[in-house]
Formats: structure tokens, C-alpha cells, sequence
């Protein structure tokens, strides 16, 4: 059913004059976001990146339903804008469905709404892990120090991008290269600690100026950087696949799966890994030393 977009609106399930159908939800706006982010960051415990992506995904979803003039909404609605979402991106129809299950589902306690929809079967795609010859061409045309220093803590870390780019000076055991990144705010994702190899001190020791933040650049500074090595050699390589790379490496290395987890911040999947491994960081630090992971020799 269609009505004419209401702007000013009150709190969700406060139906002012419109009676919905037993099967579909009247969606009002005013305080929505402040709703809504609150509920995942305090309800569901979500960090702060994860409240802004469902924000965003909030957003183009209200965007659409005032453009079609949806102001009530049930399934098939939900079907008509998942309908109208390009089929060829298939990363963006999973992460609105998360959006939609969450919103509904969990939310506005509305499960028959979304129950239906099912996330697209993905087929494993057996990745490929850059080479270090393919690493260390893109490390050579990296033109600053702090670029050059954030490449050797990614791939000798095994941290994410943003744990790196958000460590602070006090949060680097420097003696014993050592890193125990903070930044998580939520309990989806989680960081312990782990370590960069001699190659990443000697750059981490000369970056200038010492700030509290270890790396003083901003995300579009960092994505200049990154871009100019990427048109340079054509190598789509990211913090992301560095942190790929390092796990292949660690285990090349023959350090044990639950080591390398608890490297990268990962829930230790196993009975053995959860309830009878020593997680203590002068054990972590010995089989990191072992390992003698290196980059660029």
C-alpha cells in the first residue's frame, strides 16, 4: 500500500492516524537513526564502523521508499527494492540484507518481513596470495617513509587497516615489538596482540613527527599512497591482503593455525585452540621470533 511521504515522523510503531495491514510496518523517521544506531551499539554491542555501515544502508533504504512513495512496508516491498539493487554486485545485495534482517528482524521485532529472503549461495573461490616478488615491487614504488612503514606493519602484523592506522604510540611495546591494538568498540571484532619484524622497527623509528598517533595520516592520505603503488604496478594489493599474505607466510613458517589467529585478532575456532593453548604474550612473542618472518630479503 501506498501513502503520500509524511518528512516529519514520529518514533517507529507510533501509527499516528495510519492503520498498516496486520503483515506490514508503518515506518515514521523522526528520531529513527538516533533509535537505531543506539540499539546496535548498545543492544547487539556493535562497534562504532559497523553502527555507521548500517546507518548508510538505512539511509539509501529510506531514500528509496520516499522516491516510490512507501510510507507503510511489508514483504513485498522488501522484495520490490531488493529487486531494484544491481544484480552485478553481489557484495551490495548481501550487505542490505543484513541491513533488512537486522532492521526488521531484530529491531523492529518484525521477523515475517524478511523471513523469506535468503542470502545468494557463494560458491568457494580458492584465493590466490600475492607473491613476495609482487610485494616487494609495490614496496619499491612507495615514495614516503610513512607509506613504506605502514606496508611493513600491515604485512609483518597481520593486524586490519584500521587497527593500524588507529594505534597510538602507548599502545607499542617498542622493546619488545610488540602492538596491542584498542580501537574496537564493539564485541564483533576483536584485536590481542601481535608483533612487526625488524624490517617494520627500523622505518617505525625514524617516522617523524612523534605524535601519540603512531601514524599521523589521515584515511586520504593513506588512500593516496596506496593508489599511486596500485597504478604503478598494477598490483591491487591492500591491508587486507597483507594480512592474507602474513597468515600464509606464518603457516609456511610452520607456526600453528591457533597462533596465527590469535595474531590477527580471530576467535579461536577449536577445543584445543580455546581451552588449552597459552595465549600469554612472552609465548606469542617466542613462536613469533621463531617464525623469522621477513619481507623484503
Amino acid at each position: 500500500m501506498r501513502y503520500e511521504w509524511a518528512g516529519s515522523l514520529a518514533r517507529l510503531g507510533h501509527l499516528l492516524d495510519v492503520q498498516p495491514k496486520l503483515d506490514s510496518v508503518v515506518i515514521f523517521e523522526k528520531n529513527l537513526e538516533k533509535s537505531f544506531s543506539e540499539f546496535l551499539s548498545v543492544d547487539l554491542c556493535r562497534g562504532k564502523r559497523t553502527v555507521e555501515e548500517k546507518l548508510y544502508y538505512l539511509r539509501r533504504f529510506l531514500e528509496w521508499l520516499r522516491a516510490e512513495g512507501f510510507i507503510e512496508v511489508d514483504n513485498e516491498t522488501v522484495r520490490s527494492y531488493l529487486k531494484s539493487l544491481d544484480a552485478s554486485k553481489t557484495a551490495t545485495y548481501i550487505n542490505t540484507l543484513k541491513f533488512l534482517r537486522v532492521f526488521f528482524k531484530q529491531f523492529l521485532r518484525r521477523p515475517e518481513i524478511v523471513q523469506s529472503f535468503q542470502f545468494p549461495r557463494q560458491s568457494f573461490k580458492p584465493r590466490t596470495v600475492y607473491s613476495r616478488e609482487q610485494l616487494l615491487a609495490f614496496y619499491g614504488v612507495i615514495d614516503s617513509d610513512i607509506g613504506r612503514a605502514l606496508f611493513l606493519t600491515y604485512a609483518s602484523t597481520g593486524l586490519r587497516k584500521n587497527e593500524v592506522l588507529t594505534l597510538k604510540r602507548g599502545e607499542v611495546d617498542a622493546e619488545n615489538r610488540m602492538v596491542m591494538p584498542s580501537c574496537h568498540s564493539g564485541r564483533t571484532k576483536q584485536s590481542y596482540v601481535s608483533f612487526y619484524n625488524a624490517e617494520a622497527e627500523r622505518l617505525l623509528d625514524q617516522l617523524e613527527p612523534k605524535t601519540e598517533k603512531l601514524f599521523p595520516i589521515s584515511d586520504k592520505q593513506f588512500r593516496r599512497i596506496w593508489n599511486e603503488a596500485k597504478a604503478g604496478t598494477g598490483l591491487n594489493i591492500t591491508a587486507q591482503r597483507l594480512r592474507e599474505w602474513f597468515c600464509d607466510e606464518m603457516s609456511r613458517l610452520g607456526v600453528a593455525d591457533r597462533y596465527i589467529d590469535a595474531f590477527c585478532g580471530r576467535t579461536p575456532k577449536s577445543v584445543l585452540a580455546k581451552h588449552y593453548s597459552d595465549y600469554s604474550p612472552e609465548k606469542l612473542k617466542a613462536i613469533y621470533e621463531k617464525a623469522n618472518l621477513k619481507i623484503l630479503t
